[in-house]
């Protein structure tokens, strides 16, 4: 029979779902990381026991399932940081900093953890990488420009 004489599938025109992208690299947190990380795979645990009540449909319980994977995933490999000592920019700590004259602060966290609104910035963000390692009062290059960075001071981050 030809193609052209075939029924269709209902799911032959769906978009193909993918998992979610796992971040290259370790997957270090802060203590405060780990715990949201923890809260999301309940929440997601949870959540997937309701669809099953309601029979709710197939594609929901799908989705459900693959951020459930993605984020019991970033638990089993979480690496939790050693709590900062502060006289160095690293994940936990928080940074005032001098960006090209502009005064700035943000806190340097895990993937997961990021929320650049809130000032959270990952650590495999490129401004996070370069200011990891430096001290306060070093002046840092940025964006292919010397000096554009000057680290006024560095504060460890209360985890929570």
């Amino acid at each position: 029979m030809s193609v052209a004489f075939r029924r269709e599938e209902d799911d032959e025109h769906l978009e193909p779902r993918f998992e979610i992208p796992i971040p290259p690299g370790p997957n270090l947190v802060t203590p405060r990381g780990l715990a949201l990380i923890s809260e999301r795979v309940v929440a997601l645990q949870a959540h997937l026991t309701e669809l099953a009540g309601q029979d709710a449909g197939e594609t929901r319980i799908k989705a459900a399932q693959r951020d459930l994977r993605y984020w019991q995933t970033r638990q089993i490999t979480a690496e939790v940081v050693p709590v900062p000592s502060g006289k160095t920019v690293e994940i936990g700590t928080t940074v005032t900093f001098r960006l090209n004259g502009k005064r700035r602060v943000l806190s340097i966290v895990g993937d997961d953890e990021a929320d650049p609104a809130a000032a959270l910035v990952s650590f495999s963000a490129p401004l996070a990488r370069a200011l990891m390692g430096a001290e306060e009062g070093e002046l840092l290059e940025f964006a292919g420009k010397d000096d554009a960075i000057e680290i006024l001071s560095i504060a460890v981050t209360v985890a929570g």
